[in-house]
């Protein structure tokens, strides 16, 4: 197992937390993102894993830890794949392996995920398309969602089905400029 040094974890920690503020929060991806990682309540859980199962185990503790934590203390948690699921496709394949143990767990209507990765792209659109920068992140990452949170929060926003579109006039709107200082990890890819 290729285990990540401390430097190596707070770097992945700085890069995803940076995302979260410039990207998600900044370009407001998420409208519902800003509140809990101003109180502290995002947890960016990094996992050494290379393998599935190893992967699954670390799912499974996510789901444990959010289970066990009052939602005043922690609203979410961002599970960070450094060392496994390169390929868009075997990260799209292990979803399936995702929602299987949210079903095991008896998580389905409790939690979600929310699925990010360095190249993503939605079905229907080619790699380079704006609209695929929505769901880019620096690392695969799955994103554990409380459901009543999420529910929550869509009942005081205001035309919620308009979010995807609003990020995708977003993300095409951006200078080429914006796009390398934003994404500039999509660069070292």
């Amino acid at each position: 197992m290729n285990n990540l040094t401390t430097e190596q974890h707070q770097h992945i920690e700085k890069q995803i937390s940076s995302w979260l503020q410039q990207v998600v929060i900044g370009l407001n991806l998420c409208p519902f993102a800003k509140h809990p990682f101003q109180n502290h309540q995002v947890r960016i859980s990094i996992s050494d894993c290379e393998t599935p199962n190893c992967l699954l185990e670390n799912l499974a503790e996510e789901i444990e830890t959010l289970r066990n934590t009052p939602v005043t203390e922690l609203e979410t948690t961002v599970l960070v794949v450094a060392n496994m699921l390169d390929d868009f496709y075997d990260y799209n394949d292990f979803l399936d392996l995702a929602d299987r143990l949210l079903e095991q767990y008896d998580a389905i209507g409790e939690f979600q995920i929310a699925s990010f990765h360095p190249h993503y792209q939605f079905a229907g659109t080619q790699p380079d398309d704006a609209e695929n920068l929505t769901n880019r992140s620096p690392y695969p990452i799955l994103h554990l969602i409380r459901e009543a949170s999420l529910e929550k929060a869509l009942a005081h926003y205001p035309n919620p089905e308009q979010i995807p579109e609003n990020n995708i006039h977003t993300v095409e709107n951006l200078s080429l400029e914006q796009k390398k200082q934003l994404f500039d990890y999509l660069s070292n890819q």
